[in-house]
């Protein structure tokens, strides 16, 4: 224990408290830390002010040689190594002379893949979370010899007071030193800090090794087909991937090596806003001992309210994967027979389901599209449109290219089929038409899963230049192509024209005279 006091950079380190069990987690998070076991079982905590990720604090040091391949701008912004090292101060006066957690841990279930992980927080149900997330090493040999790759050091109870001399953004910090192998945070109670923290960094170096990370879910069929479903928060990724005919093999980040898929996680960690047994059974009855929930409202009993979003639309559960009967427990896959890019197009332009070409495969990904709805955030009255890159720009530290280019790579050489699926509106745009339903939703993914969609014959729908399937088992065919679904056909010509020219202004960015990422002729066209 002595030799571990040591190597955490502290001073007059107190109580070691590393790798506990999550029954002892959970019994100090609520003798010690004001959380609350609801009637199911789950702990329930709050993250404070924050309950999402504070992206614009977040920053990587200008240094070599990482500086050759971030790609710097609003998403990966720069911070001196003085400023580093100050933070580092303001973060270890913090955990110093304190009782910490200490918890071990790997990101990657490929062997050939993986990183590990230490993390210290003097936070109890953070090291909790970190336990639900992650990969626990499974022997007490492995925990004896755990040496780490790379180290976050979770300061969420202090703050920057000099950010403006710092020239931060607030008095909130989440830095990476990539040369040094280490994180800081500090000002935030957010526990996905941590887990984005990981998977940010999976994502700078993975695709130096010419592997790829990937923002999506993943699950394998009977016959061993793997299923990739890619897409921003709330389209539907971790609901679709959670399938009682397929088991889940991780439902937010992957990578994708020479031996084929495997999960970053040894966990979920789920949306709960207006969570509904029948719809999402898999999830909601995962939601037991040895879960956390996050900002959810409950009542004297601990029965919570999922429709409750006063605190925040954005309450979570974190669980870990064997929560989920129907799970891999390798969490690997053989290389992917299909890859799905899901979008919620509030606009009701695009259809349920298309079949994309390589090129379109490409096109698509860099938009890595979906739309925000009125009420979601402060502001906003009519849907908005949102692209992030790959589907995950906040947390690319290399430029977008390069991830779509080891896709590209990865499609040819084992012959992956691609599909656009649309889990937003139809019949009109948001406030006139409706959701699409996860009947005909789980129906087209079916489809997609079985081979069936390949039988179909397909239209060509104008604009987009998309493939879609004239008719498809258990869809209704009016819903297939979306301009029947509106009353309006003109009104809907005119909204494609418009989400059309969205896409071409996103898309500008990489369009050079050198560049081969023009895919433009696979886009809309107008």
């Amino acid at each position: 224990m002595l030799d571990i006091k040591n190597s955490l950079d502290l001073e007059n380190v107190g109580e070691i408290y590393r790798n506990l069990d999550t029954g002892s987690l959970i019994k100090y998070a609520v003798e010690h830390e004001k959380a609350k076991v609801s009637s199911t079982g789950a702990l329930m905590i709050d993250t404070g002010i924050f309950t999402g990720r504070s992206p614009k604090d977040k920053f990587f040091v200008n240094q070599d040689p990482s500086n050759k391949f971030i790609a710097w701008g609003d998403i990966n912004k720069k911070v001196s190594k003085q400023v580093y090292e100050d933070l580092f101060k303001t973060t270890q006066k913090q955990l110093s002379n304190k009782n910490l957690f200490i918890t071990d841990v790997y990101c990657g279930a490929s062997l050939d893949s993986r990183r590990s992980v230490r993390f210290i927080t003097e936070v109890a149900w953070q090291a909790h979370f970190v336990k639900n997330m992650f990969i626990v090493p499974k022997t007490q040999k492995e925990l004896d010899e755990f040496v780490p790759d790379f180290t976050i050091y979770n300061a969420c109870k202090t703050v920057d007071m000099a950010y403006a001399s710092h020239k931060l953004h607030s008095e909130v910090y989440v830095v990476f030193n990539v040369e040094e192998n280490t994180a800081i945070i500090g000002g935030t109670w957010y526990a996905g800090e941590m887990k984005k923290g990981v998977f940010s960094m999976m994502n700078y170096w993975l695709p130096l090794e010419g592997k790829l990370a990937m923002h999506c879910s993943a699950n394998i069929g009977e016959k061993g087909d793997t299923a990739l479903f890619f897409g921003l928060s709330g389209t539907g990724k971790t609901t679709l991937s959670t399938d009682p005919k397929r088991k889940l093999i991780g439902d937010d980040e992957h990578g994708w090596d020479e031996e084929g898929i495997f999960n970053f996680e040894g966990g979920c960690y789920a949306k709960v806003i207006n969570l509904d047994k029948d719809s999402e059974p898999e999830i909601f009855d995962a939601i037991k001992e040895g879960a956390i929930l996050e900002n959810v409202v409950a009542n004297e009993n601990g029965v919570v309210d999922y429709t409750d979003g006063s605190k925040t639309e954005n309450t979570r559960v974190s669980y870990p994967l064997d929560h989920i009967p129907n799970h891999t427990p390798d969490m690997k896959g053989g290389h992917p027979n299909n890859i799905i890019f899901l979008c919620a197009d509030a606009f009701g332009i695009l259809p349920p389901v298309a079949k994309l070409t390589k090129q379109q495969a490409m096109y698509y990904f860099l938009s890595g599209y979906t739309a925000k709805v009125a009420g979601t955030e402060r502001g906003i009255t009519e849907p908005v449109a949102t692209f992030s890159s790959c589907f995950g720009e906040a947390f690319l530290p290399l430029n977008p290219t390069v991830y779509a280019k080891l896709l590209g790579e990865k499609i040819d050489l084992h012959n992956v089929n691609v599909y656009l699926v649309n889990t937003g509106w139809t019949g009109g745009p948001y406030g006139v038409g409706t959701r699409m339903s996860i009947k005909n939703t789980r129906a087209c993914i079916n489809s997609i899963l079985d081979g069936s969609i390949n039988t179909s014959d397909f239209d060509n729908l104008a604009i987009f230049n998309l493939k879609i399937p004239k008719t498809l088992n258990n869809v209704e065919t009016k819903v297939l192509n979306p301009r029947n679904t509106w009353e309006d056909k003109e009104a809907y010509d005119e909204m494609s024209k418009k989400l059309a020219s969205m896409y071409i202004k996103n898309f500008f960015k990489y369009i050079t005279l050198e560049s081969e990422y023009d895919f433009t002729p696979a886009g809309p066209n107008l």
